[in-house]
């Protein structure tokens, strides 16, 4: 599930990327797909009925519908941060678990031990 809240400036380029999908060739409408899902995080998926093409202007009754929101450049931006910040604490709380499992080395101390041994300074 990707996002729902996007900003005027990001459904703008949202809606002009689903023009160019309905326009192009397969392997043209896979790259808007992968670009609508990884710089956006907007997935089709959430928004059409099966089967049908998504363009822009379902776009724009989703958004008439409240099921895509649409807020101030400052909200999402704090929401990305956000995001990325759990994502983050996410992925470190995952490398201590495997550390503790004895599953993984610690690569910061495999470098230190590497630095020290090759006589390396911090910051070459």
């Amino acid at each position: 599930m990707g996002r729902n809240k996007f900003s005027e400036k990001e459904i703008k380029i949202i809606r002009k990327l689903l023009g160019q999908k309905m326009a192009g060739n397969r392997g043209q409408q896979k790259m808007v797909r992968h670009t609508l899902r990884t710089v956006f995080s907007f997935n089709i998926a959430d928004f059409n009925v099966q089967g049908k093409a998504f363009g822009p202007a379902d776009l724009d009754d989703c958004v008439k519908r409240g099921c895509i929101k649409i807020l101030d450049e400052a909200t999402i931006e704090a929401m990305k941060l956000r995001h990325a910040e759990k994502q983050q604490h996410e992925a470190a709380m995952a490398q201590a678990d495997a550390i503790a499992d004895g599953q993984t080395e610690n690569w910061e101390e495999v470098l230190k031990e590497w630095n020290a041994y090759y006589g390396v300074k911090e910051g070459e």
